[in-house]
């Protein structure tokens, strides 16, 4: 019989992998459109994240805080959004027509120019 009062060593989860956003073959515009747009807003989140970590906030109306700091990348997420949906920096025009051509197969894709620059350079 197991001794009821032994000590065990606590299980802590672990963190779940992030799962990148899929798209399936037979997406339509709108979704890769709405989906590239998420990326963009994303990518612009990650941008705005360093200017709010230099904004020293504990002076301010509301004083900062442990509630503030919860709700502050939330509010990041949110304006990047916006940003997003009002053009952004415009990489949700070229991610989306890169996911249209990977949606459509291998035959559409198209090689970056830098790419071809460097694959036509000779090695000595």
């Amino acid at each position: 019989m197991a001794n009821p009062f032994a000590l065990t060593t606590p299980q802590i989860p672990t963190p779940a992998t992030p799962v990148m956003p899929t798209i399936s073959s037979t997406a339509s515009p709108a979704a890769i459109a709405r989906k590239a747009q998420d990326f963009e807003a994303m990518t612009i989140a990650q941008f705005l994240q360093p200017m709010f970590d230099t904004v020293k906030t504990s002076d301010g109306l509301f004083g900062g805080g442990a509630g503030e700091e919860a709700w502050k990348p939330m509010m990041i997420q949110e304006m990047a959004k916006g940003i997003a949906s009002r053009g952004g920096f415009g990489l949700a025009k070229s991610i989306g027509e890169a996911m249209e051509r990977a949606q459509q197969g291998p035959q559409h894709q198209v090689r970056p120019p830098a790419a071809q620059i460097v694959s036509g350079i000779k090695r000595k």
